[in-house]
């Protein structure tokens, strides 16, 4: 099976800490380059009697487009961003249920056991995205979701615990894939 994502449990206040302290330093990078990007074009090609408008446009989108470049390759290998990272992928993987939500909640309803699983997992990780974030209020809305869940997986004798998801579970519940079940 290809695992997308693992729950880890972390502590929230160190989460926060270190998301912060990643986000800071990416801000000021950007800013620096925002600041002298533009500088540099401008010095460079511009000119007193005309308008420098786009050389500073010019300068401000390169300056985001290099921190993205950054971020992306240098930056999400070091540990100081391990917490941002770690946070992005939890937050990608829900989302790639949420995208398939009419399609985890219709296999529940039937009785697939992919879909419960991709849902148990889409609990969790809520969980642990409200955790880390210190937002708990929203979490009482799937209480009783949650726990006819948890008691629908029990009755079947599978795992409460499922801190993963795997590709497979949510390749099986799309409409394509169920249509060449048929």
């Amino acid at each position: 099976m290809s695992e997308l994502f693992r729950i880890e449990h972390r502590d929230p206040e160190t989460f926060r800490s270190q998301t912060r302290r990643s986000t800071i330093i990416v801000v000021a990078i950007f800013a620096v380059l925002g600041m002298g990007l533009p500088a540099l074009l401008i010095g460079l090609f511009g000119s007193a009697q005309e308008s420098n408008f786009g050389l500073n446009v010019t300068g401000v989108a390169l300056a985001a487009a290099l921190t993205a470049i950054l971020v992306r390759t240098v930056f999400l290998k070091q540990p100081w961003m391990d917490s941002a990272a770690y946070g992005w992928r939890l937050k990608r993987a829900l989302m790639r249920v949420t995208n398939q939500m009419h399609q985890v909640k219709d296999g529940v309803q039937a009785g697939d056991e992919n879909a419960m699983r991709v849902m148990r997992f889409y609990h969790l990780g809520l969980q642990e995205m409200h955790h880390l974030e210190g937002n708990s209020s929203d979490m009482l809305e799937l209480v009783a979701e949650r726990e006819a869940l948890r008691g629908e997986l029990a009755a079947r004798g599978l795992p409460e615990e499922q801190l993963s998801l795997q590709s497979e579970w949510l390749d099986a519940l799309k409409p394509d894939a169920k249509d060449g079940l048929k």
